[in-house]
């Protein structure tokens, strides 16, 4: 058995999916999940969708070197509204959490009701190959993938508050309890 960075509290209520070693830039799904960690999970197809018809942009947060400026990232309040459309990671990303999906209906979970509460991306070891250069020169030129991980869990209804009675008591009293007593 594989194991998770996190593990849920009840596992009878969530559902894990990973992928190791995948030929997707790391960068690119260090940021796509950082979008789309605590989202439900239709909210996040339907973003995933809109990066993959380039409606939507997936905001940049953390690598933002070199990163250009989109119009589309201000509708997602992005730090100098840089953002990209990262294709192929996206594909990638919603695969798997259309395979978490999956396996959280084989639990009899409720698809509705899921949202995507933990998110994390690594980076794999990198592909090396190289590249012929000037002057019979030898260069480096390596893939960064990633290993991602995916844990979902089922909504909970909200505890209703007890109501408990108010005792009233004097502004004397109340001065009392907050005095604190040092010494003996």
């Amino acid at each position: 058995m594989v194991r998770y960075s996190v593990e849920p509290e009840v596992p009878e209520k969530s559902a894990k999916a990973r992928g190791d070693h995948l030929r997707v830039h790391f960068k690119h799904c260090r940021e796509i999940a950082h979008f789309t960690n605590g989202m439900t999970v239709q909210k996040c197809f339907k973003v995933l969708d809109d990066v993959l018809a380039f409606k939507s942009v997936i905001p940049f947060v953390k690598y933002t070197g070199g990163i250009g400026r989109k119009a589309q990232a201000k509708q997602c309040k992005a730090p100098g509204s840089k953002g990209r459309w990262p294709v192929k990671a996206t594909a990638v990303y919603k695969n798997l959490v259309k395979n978490a999906v999956a396996n959280a209906e084989s639990k009899g979970l409720d698809a509705e009701t899921l949202y995507i509460s933990h998110a994390q991306v690594n980076r794999a070891p990198a592909g090396r190959r190289r590249t012929y250069r000037a002057h019979g020169r030898i260069g480096k030129y390596a893939s960064q993938p990633a290993h991602i991980q995916l844990i979902l869990k089922c909504k909970e209804e909200p505890v209703q508050k007890m109501e408990e009675e108010r005792v009233q008591i004097s502004k004397k009293e109340a001065a009392r309890r907050r005095f604190v007593k040092v010494g003996a």
